[in-house]
């Protein structure tokens, strides 16, 4: 015990030094760390206050080097870029030359400000911007002057030429420069990343037509709005986008937050007898045949014949009796019914699955809704009513990307908006080759026969489908609003394009006898369009 206490009081002057020692070590060690912290928060804090090191690097003799790509249309015209541009301010504490500063400025703005004014400002000591989004010219003769106190704040802007042709496509961005809205949101990586310009399928000729036209048709038909769509059958480019009312990208809070919608991925829409091609495809598929009564109304009744709904027709036919083909041709709802009641159980679903109709989309230009099918297990009443495109809603991209699988030599194929190379495009078959140009065939019945006589164009084949549906308004029929639509491809032989034309509750007009149907009013929009862009995509 003794001795245990002897060590300590012979080395405990040494472990004290040790400890003493240590400490200093790690005051060290937490300084370092400290300095670290130091260093770090005031480059964060630099980097906050002038940019990223890439915008840094990017001032160059008082120049500012572009820090967003641009956005051209397939054919190099600009969709959107950025402008630099900047503010001229005078920040009188920092002046040394007050007599200069004050000549200068009456200098580069002689009709904004006097000698005298100049000097007023200067007096005053506070900081001022003397001109806001000031030109070339004038930023020029200041930055030359190197005057104290006399600064340049330089600054870029996103700017689009075409304003609002491309608004819900090209979209636009928020005040820190950040893509919000269409192909800025969705490419805002590649467009923050890369000075090459973002170049899109897009045509300007083309979507300036369907533009003009669908204005026209919605002050014409006073409708609520419109949409226009035109599509490469083989590749998949989207050609036009237009969906009215839109905005201006560089004014977006001028217009009300509704025009923001970009009507061909969110509207959820029955489209009537459009869906009549995809019954015809199926009926064809099944072998069905034969002629079916079409004077009537059908009555549609259970195996034990309990009464369960009535199929009307808008209008009579000259006819009695109908084969599946005529069916399609002169849209019969009473024949399309009998015709979807033969299918096998579960066939009809099956095939609409198959064209990715009862499924959400994510796009390159983006995500759809999801369209509304019936439940699960389908009932008869859903068969027949899907048959003439009642009971299920799909969005207007839906439609077309249907559309364009079964009438394209049955391959199912991804939309873009990216300009692809030419090369083989990959896609699924959903159809064979010759019931794809079976159904072609109607469609140009329907051009030359029916519906769509409007569209026809000289020198041209086209086949089309009209369709008008009434409107659910809180999940309640309105009778009185319709959705019109027409769908054409072209030429029918062979097809290399699709047009969609959709007009949104469109009014009857004396010149159509008060009718608001697809013919009166989306047929004829759509042939003006075609007038137009046909000498563009075949010259």
């Amino acid at each position: 015990m003794y001795e245990i206490g002897k060590d300590i009081y012979r080395f405990g002057g040494r472990v004290a030094r040790r400890r003493d020692l240590e400490r200093s070590r790690l005051r060290v060690v937490y300084g370092f760390i400290y300095l670290l912290f130091i260093v770090f928060f005031a480059k964060t804090l630099y980097y906050g206050c002038i940019g990223t090191d890439k915008t840094g690097k990017a001032k160059i003799g008082g120049d500012w080097v572009i820090t967003r790509a641009d956005i051209e249309d397939r054919n190099g015209v600009k969709l959107a870029k950025n402008v630099v541009s900047g503010h001229i301010m005078v920040r009188p504490g920092a002046v040394k030359d007050v007599d200069a500063v004050a000549q200068k400025i009456h200098e580069v703005f002689p009709y904004k400000y006097s000698v005298a004014q100049a000097y007023d400002i200067l007096n005053a000591k506070k900081f001022m911007y003397l001109k806001q989004y000031a030109t070339d010219a004038e930023r020029k003769q200041i930055k030359e002057a190197k005057l104290d106190g006399l600064e340049v704040e330089v600054q870029q802007m996103r700017r689009y030429p075409k304003h609002n042709l491309f608004a819900h496509v090209v979209g636009f961005v928020g005040k820190e420069g950040d893509g919000l809205e269409g192909a800025e949101r969705i490419f805002d990586s590649y467009l923050r990343e890369n000075t090459d310009p973002l170049r899109l399928s897009l045509d300007t000729r083309i979507q300036e037509q369907f533009h003009t036209r669908l204005s026209e048709a919605v002050q014409k038909y006073h409708a609520k709005g419109a949409m226009g769509m035109l599509m490469n059958s083989r590749t998949g480019e989207m050609l036009a986008m237009v969906s009215l009312p839109d905005f201006d990208p560089e004014h977006v809070s001028d217009y009300p937050v509704a025009n923001r919608r970009f009507k061909q991925l969110r509207d959820v829409l029955e489209m009537g007898s459009v869906f009549k091609i995809f019954n015809t495809a199926l009926a064809y598929e099944n072998g069905i045949r034969g002629k079916y009564y079409v004077e009537k109304p059908y009555i549609l009744r259970t195996k034990s014949g309990k009464y369960v709904h009535t199929f009307h027709d808008v209008s009579k036919f000259d006819k009695k009796w109908m084969d599946v083909d005529e069916i399609m041709v002169h849209s019969c709802n009473v024949g399309s019914v009998q015709i979807a009641l033969q299918f096998p159980e579960g066939a009809q679903p099956e095939f609409l699955h198959k064209l990715h109709l009862d499924e959400k989309l994510d796009l390159d230009f983006g995500k759809t809704e999801h369209p509304i099918f019936p439940k699960k297990k389908w009932n008869i009443t859903d068969v027949a009513s899907v048959s003439f495109g009642h009971t299920v809603a799909v969005t207007p991209i839906h439609l077309l990307l249907g559309v364009n699988a079964v009438t394209n030599g049955g391959i199912y194929i991804n939309p873009t908006i990216k300009k692809r190379d030419v090369g083989r495009i990959q896609g699924t078959r959903v159809l064979s080759e010759e019931i794809s140009a079976k159904l072609r065939e109607n469609m140009v019945r329907v051009v030359e026969e029916t519906s769509g006589k409007l569209t026809r164009i000289n020198g041209i084949k086209i086949g089309g489908k009209t369709g008008t549906a009434e409107k659910r308004i809180n999940g309640v029929i309105d009778k009185k609003r319709n959705m019109t639509t027409f769908v054409g491809i072209f030429p029918a032989e062979a097809p290399q394009y699709i047009i969609m034309v959709n007009l949104d509750e469109p009014q009857g007009l004396a010149e159509t006898g008060g009718w608001r149907t697809a013919s009166q009013n989306s047929v004829p929009t759509a042939g003006k369009i075609l007038d137009g862009i046909l000498p563009l995509l075949f010259e």
